[in-house]
């Protein structure tokens, strides 16, 4: 089997480029980067990838959304995500395409050799392998709640925008100015992310958002 490998730790690069050696397998590249890696995964149209999550140069998500954009290039792409992290996000995307060829283990866990060879094999052949960690994080994961970042205040004005009160019943409700309740329902389409160009319908996406995440 060919195999590019994605890994900016040199002895951890090393070590793998060894260890697949004496099991048959060719590692026909390492990446440091991203860049470097998808160059790599062009030219040798590997059997297999092996991608660390975190790259340079901003060591965030660069080795994962890379390999979700080698397998758009070659679909079913067999690719090993073997990293110290749980990138949730990424992860699920790259989990969820339905293709199949896909592994997430987390390098604090292998324990065995052999359970890793065998990890490989199974993803190459179009299987799945998951670190119990890994399904655990994605299956807790919760959605983004857009209401969270509303102060106390920003949800009432919200609340009342709900039940149909114009700026001047918000503004009655709460003995405020409506000047006051004008700020207040500007700072909450500007937190639920509804620009200007909405023209007019920012008031019913917000409040459609209350409605949803109430």
């Amino acid at each position: 089997m060919r195999i590019v490998i994605a890994e900016d730790n040199v002895l951890l690069s090393e070590g793998l480029r060894l260890l697949l050696g004496t099991r048959g397998h060719e590692v026909v590249a390492v990446a440091e980067d991203a860049p470097s890696f998808a160059e790599a995964v062009r030219r040798h149209s590997p059997d297999l990838a092996v991608v660390d999550v975190r790259l340079p140069p901003d060591f965030r998500d660069e080795g994962i959304r890379a390999a979700i954009a080698a397998r758009g290039e070659r679909p079913g792409l067999p690719v090993l995500v073997l990293s110290q992290y749980v990138e949730q996000d990424y992860a699920g995307e790259l989990l969820s395409d339905g293709r199949g060829g896909v592994g997430y283990l987390l390098k604090d866990r292998v324990g065995r050799v052999s359970g890793f060879v065998d990890a490989l094999d199974r993803v190459a052949s179009g299987g799945t392998v998951m670190d119990p960690e890994v399904v655990s994080q994605l299956l807790t994961r919760r959605p983004r709640d857009p209401l969270e970042s509303l102060t106390a205040r920003e949800r009432e004005v919200l609340a009342l925008m709900a039940e149909g009160r114009d700026n001047a019943g918000i503004a009655e409700r709460l003995v405020v100015t409506t000047n006051a309740v004008h700020k207040h329902i500007g700072n909450i389409f500007a937190k639920l992310g509804l620009a200007p160009t909405d023209s007019g319908h920012r008031r019913v996406r917000a409040v459609l958002a209350y409605l949803e995440h109430r």
